[in-house]
């Protein structure tokens, strides 16, 4: 067996190779994806904590409306 019958596959390579590269983006976009999101969350709490901290500071400085 050389290469050149290796990497035809016995005239299945389109589909052999093609399941390998979908495999291989799948297992990337598994490996990517969570990552992507921990980033999304952890933005998300920065911003709700800041926004928090200034709504605070606001009603903590802003005198008390007696009617």
């Amino acid at each position: 067996m050389n290469w050149a019958e290796f990497f035809d596959m016995g005239g299945y390579a389109f589909f052999v190779w093609t399941s390998y590269g979908v495999t291989f983006i799948v297992m990337l976009a598994n490996i990517i994806s969570p990552i992507m999101q921990r980033r999304k969350v952890i933005s998300r709490i920065k911003r709700a904590i800041k926004r928090e901290n200034i709504e605070a500071v606001n009603v903590s400085v802003s005198p008390a409306v007696k009617p």
